[in-house]
């Protein structure tokens, strides 16, 4: 039984339908990706999932439960945690404070404190900015504060929206290597990215989106070197 499974989930805003029949799975300790074009529908298929978005017709299983349309704080009690796209964090409030946020939905304890520590140690940066508000933040840190954020809930699967958006070639390889280093130790991911070259090199399968249908799937290294995906996302002619 896979962890998370979409079977034929359309959704969108109001008369647009962003998603149009998706069907995946990710099943447990993978990182898969969905890989498109902007518009394609992949932001929208995780909010479908977190209950963001309504889904207007067919399911979402997660460990073999339906979670269509459920409200996103049960979808987050359950075990998933999203991280959007433009990172969402809480401006005005400090690393820590933010930090702690995550972890809202858990009753309060020394296991908080021991999270806020390997949230730090995954993350060294954000000890550094530990009393800073998050937005002074550059965009890598916001970036990192959003990850380590979502952390905190101790989900057991981690949906990230588009984690390499706006950073420099450094921070983007920065962050897909905390990506990886996260997924190993236990945490399955869904990983919405346009930098395809980099979220295939980390995934263990991937899917491709255009215009809100999947139109071609394959582990990581059978889809980075398809010639249609080379030519459409990797940047070869």
């Amino acid at each position: 039984m896979p962890l998370l499974a979409l079977e034929a989930v359309h959704a969108g805003y109001g008369a647009i339908r962003a998603v149009r029949g998706i069907s995946i799975e990710v099943d447990e300790g993978e990182t898969v990706c969905l890989i498109g074009s902007n518009g394609a529908g992949k932001s929208t298929t995780l909010r479908a999932i977190s209950g963001l978005v309504r889904v207007t017709d067919g399911g979402v299983l997660f460990r073999g439960r339906p979670i269509t349309n459920e409200a996103p704080h049960r979808v987050a009690a359950a075990g998933i945690a999203h991280v959007p796209e433009g990172r969402g964090i809480f401006a005005r409030l400090t690393v820590t404070e933010n930090l702690e946020m995550g972890a809202y939905l858990r009753p309060r304890g020394p296991e908080i404190a021991r999270d806020l520590e390997r949230a730090f140690e995954t993350f060294p940066r954000l000890r550094e900015r530990a009393h800073q508000t998050g937005g002074t933040l550059s965009g890598g840190e916001q970036q990192m504060l959003a990850i380590g954020r979502a952390l905190m809930a101790r989900p057991v699967l981690l949906l990230l929206d588009e984690p390499s958006m706006g950073l420099s070639p450094i921070l983007t390889q920065a962050i897909f290597e905390r990506i990886r280093e996260i997924n190993r130790e236990g945490t399955t991911i869904l990983l919405v990215e346009q930098n395809a070259t980099s979220a295939l090199a980390i995934s263990n399968r991937g899917y491709v989106v255009e215009s809100g249908q999947i139109v071609l799937s394959g582990t990581g290294p059978e889809l980075s070197a398809n010639d249609s995906v080379r030519r459409a996302y990797l940047g070869e002619l």
